[in-house]
C-alpha cells in the first residue's frame, strides 16, 4: 500500500486529501523507488491550494522532488538498492511525485545521490537549492566576479533566494538580499547577506533606467520586482531570472539591454539536461555549508503538507521545508 497526498477534480472541482492507494496505482516507469524525504516547494504549493494551473493530469500526487531506494529497475543506469534524487521532469505535474511513499518513474529523470549528502540534506536543498545552483554558475559563466560588485537575490529568505544567498556569500560575493519579511533580517545575514533590502523599494514601477548598483542578480519574482531590478543593473550586469512569485508579466523597457549590456539570463530547472543537473549537484555537495542548510530547514510529516501549503503563497516560509515519508528507507 502507498501512502500518498492525492489531487483530483471531480466535476471541475479539485479536492485534495491524504490518502492509502493499491501498489498498481502507480503510472508508467522503469525503475521504481521507495520514497525516504521528499520536499514542499512553492510550485507544490500551487498545485494543493488550485492558486495556479500546475496539474496537466487528475489525479496527481504532487511533489516535484523525492530521495529514495530503488527497489526495482529495468534502466541499465540503476538497480534495486541504488540511493537516487529526482527534481522536476514534470514529476507533480503531469506525472505523479514525491509526496508519497512510492513512485515509480522513467530512470533518465533520476540522478544519483551524492555520496556525501543524506536523503534529508538532499532534499533541504531540492529543486529549490538546485535551482539556486543553476543561477550561481550562470553568473559565473557570464563572467560575473565576486570582484565586479554586488549581487542581488529577490525572494531572499525563501527556499531558492536563501541557498543562492548561501551559496554566492560562501564564494566570496557581496550579497543584497530582498526581502518582504525585514524581520528575516538576522537570519539573512546569518547565511552571509551584507544588505538587505525591504522588497517595497521594488515592488512599485520605477524609471527604464535607475542608479547603477549591481553587478549580478538571481531573482525569483518577476513582474515589476524584475523590471527594477534590470533597471538597476552595472553595466554589462547579469541577471538570472528562475520564478515569477509577483508575476508572469515584465513590465519592464529595453533601455537596460541597449543602453547598459545588460544580459538577462533564464534559468529552468524542470527540464535541464541531466549533464547540468550533475553538474549542479556535485558543486551542491561540494561546497554548500551544510551547518547553514539545516538552519534554513523545517520539517514536517506528510500529514501536514496540506495545510501547510497556504503558507507558501502567503509568504509565510522561511528557506526549505523537508517531508520525511520513510526515512528508514534510505
Amino acid at each position: 500500500m502507498i501512502d500518498a497526498i492525492l489531487i483530483e477534480k471531480p466535476d471541475d472541482q479539485q479536492t485534495v486529501k491524504l490518502t492509502t492507494l493499491e501498489d498498481n496505482a502507480l503510472p508508467e516507469g522503469d525503475v521504481r523507488v521507495d520514497i525516504a524525504w521528499s520536499s514542499l516547494n512553492y510550485k507544490d504549493a500551487l498545485a494543493i491550494t488550485g492558486a495556479g494551473p500546475v496539474v496537466r493530469h487528475f489525479p496527481m500526487v504532487p511533489g516535484i522532488d523525492f530521495a529514495g531506494l530503488v527497489t526495482e529497475s529495468a534502466h541499465p543506469d540503476f538497480k534495486p538498492g541504488d540511493k537516487v534524487i529526482l527534481n522536476g521532469w514534470g514529476v507533480g505535474e503531469k506525472h505523479w511525485g514525491g509526496l508519497a511513499s512510492q513512485a515509480r518513474v522513467n530512470g533518465d529523470w533520476l540522478v544519483p545521490l551524492p555520496a556525501n549528502l543524506t536523503g534529508r540534506q538532499a532534499m533541504a536543498i531540492g529543486t529549490a537549492g538546485y535551482t539556486a545552483m543553476l543561477c550561481v554558475l550562470a553568473l559565473e559563466k557570464q563572467g560575473v566576479t565576486p570582484d565586479a560588485g554586488e549581487i542581488v537575490v529577490t525572494g531572499a529568505a525563501g527556499g531558492v533566494g536563501s541557498v543562492a544567498v548561501s551559496l554566492l556569500a560562501n564564494r566570496g560575493y557581496a550579497v543584497a538580499a530582498v526581502t518582504g519579511r525585514m524581520a528575516e533580517a538576522p537570519y539573512l545575514k546569518s547565511l552571509g547577506a551584507s544588505t538587505i533590502i525591504d522588497r517595497a523599494e521594488l515592488s512599485t514601477p520605477g524609471k527604464p533606467l535607475a542608479r547603477e548598483r549591481w553587478a549580478g542578480a538571481v531573482d525569483v519574482a518577476g513582474c515589476t520586482v524584475l523590471a527594477n531590478v534590470l533597471a538597476a543593473m552595472q553595466y554589462q550586469g547579469v541577471v538570472t531570472a528562475c520564478g515569477l512569485a509577483a508575476g508572469m508579466d515584465l513590465p519592464a523597457s529595453v533601455a537596460p539591454f541597449i543602453l547598459r549590456g545588460v544580459t538577462l539570463v533564464g534559468i529552468d530547472s524542470v527540464m535541464c539536461p541531466k549533464p547540468r543537473r550533475l553538474a549542479a549537484w556535485q558543486q551542491l555537495a561540494a561546497e554548500l555549508d551544510l551547518t547553514q542548510l539545516n538552519a534554513m530547514t523545517t520539517e514536517i510529516p506528510l500529514d501536514q503538507v496540506i495545510e501547510t501549503a497556504p503558507k507558501f503563497l502567503k509568504g509565510q516560509i522561511r528557506g526549505r521545508v523537508v517531508v520525511p515519508v520513510a526515512p528508514a528507507k534510505a
